[in-house]
């Protein structure tokens, strides 16, 4: 039987999601910033200091997106906004395209998308899925040397605050899926939630995460098989 309690789903996946299809994780033992600066390559600092490296940087990332897919946790959350009754929003923190390649449709990319660029001129945004240097020129401004990856760097507002805040408000079910707690304003999402007060919340996580002891109910293994055994548990098997 489906689960019927729940009207309002807000979803927030990071890393540990992705990491199961091969994603490179950043904050891990080996994961990128033990292997990078981060100060060098994601800050807007780092990119007027050296913006051709900071562009060969993320374009190895972009290329990195064209030999992973989806694994069962990504289609497993698309499953549930195609068969749930009532809404459903993810909020990711990752900048891959793995939700939509799933099927996700009401998502919000927190940190930006790799597969698109902005301009800093005049602020347009273009999806680009090639190699993005210095050279090319804005496709609707034409200014030169004004494209820089759409991606949210340190010390840069994330996107969609707005919109995430309300939802949360809103919700009577809150997931937290692949995310450490320890990466703010995201972390904070479950207090948010708490505070409002008509959430039931979940954590479904490969281990505790840091705000663990925030959420009503935890669930702790791989998401590829965690994630799609909850959605069993919403919409039925």
């Amino acid at each position: 039987m489906p689960d019927t309690r729940h009207r309002n789903i807000v979803i927030l996946t990071g890393a540990g999601i992705s990491a199961e299809s091969g994603i490179a994780t950043f904050r891990d033992k080996d994961g990128i910033w033990s292997k990078y600066d981060l100060e060098e390559v994601a800050t807007p600092e780092g990119f007027y200091r050296n913006p051709d490296f900071v562009h060969e940087f993320h374009n190895g990332l972009r290329e990195s997106l064209q030999t992973v897919e989806p694994n069962p946790a990504h289609r497993a959350l698309a499953r549930l906004e195609a068969e749930h009754a009532g809404e459903v929003l993810v909020v990711t923190q990752n900048v891959d395209d793995l939700h939509e390649r799933a099927g996700s449709r009401n998502l919000v990319h927190m940190h930006g998308e790799l597969y698109k660029a902005r301009c800093d001129r005049c602020m347009h945004v273009a999806e680009w899925r090639t190699a993005l240097t210095r050279a090319v020129p804005c496709p609707a401004c034409e200014a030169s040397a004004a494209m820089r990856p759409h991606v949210v760097w340190f010390g840069e507002m994330p996107m969609e605050m707005d919109r995430i805040y309300a939802a949360l408000a809103a919700c009577d079910l809150f997931l937290s899926i692949g995310t450490s707690g320890n990466v703010y304003p995201a972390a904070g999402f479950v207090e948010e939630v708490r505070r409002a007060g008509q959430a039931h919340t979940v954590e479904l996580n490969l281990e505790p995460s840091e705000g663990v002891s925030l959420f009503a109910e935890t669930i702790h293994g791989p998401a590829s098989t965690v994630v799609p055994a909850y959605v069993d548990s919403l919409v039925g098997a």
